[in-house]
């Protein structure tokens, strides 16, 4: 099942951020979820990061908020939000 989960940092986090960073990217790399989309999403200057877009592939629903449950931001308290929606890819086509 193909989910999409949309992670908001809360107001003012951006240190929290950077220095969960390292473990953030390690727990990605190792934790065997094929994603087809990972990565910041930003302010309107194209540059600050204000949370995060992961979309990819879990068992279930439950394994995704596991998923999340587990990352390094979601246990340093980054995330002000997290909202999770199944969805399936139409394009491009495959």
């Amino acid at each position: 099942m193909i989910i999409a989960l949309i992670c908001t940092d809360k107001p003012g986090a951006l240190d929290v951020r950077m220095k969960t960073r390292p473990a953030h990217l390690a727990y990605m790399e190792g934790c065997g979820v094929k994603f087809h989309y990972a990565g910041p999403m930003l302010a309107d200057d194209g540059e600050t990061p204000r949370g995060s877009l992961i979309v990819g592939e879990f068992e279930s629903l439950e394994a995704a908020r596991a998923f999340n449950k587990a990352d390094p931001y979601a246990q340093a308290g980054l995330f002000e939000s997290v909202v999770l929606y199944p969805t399936r890819k139409v394009f491009p086509a495959a």
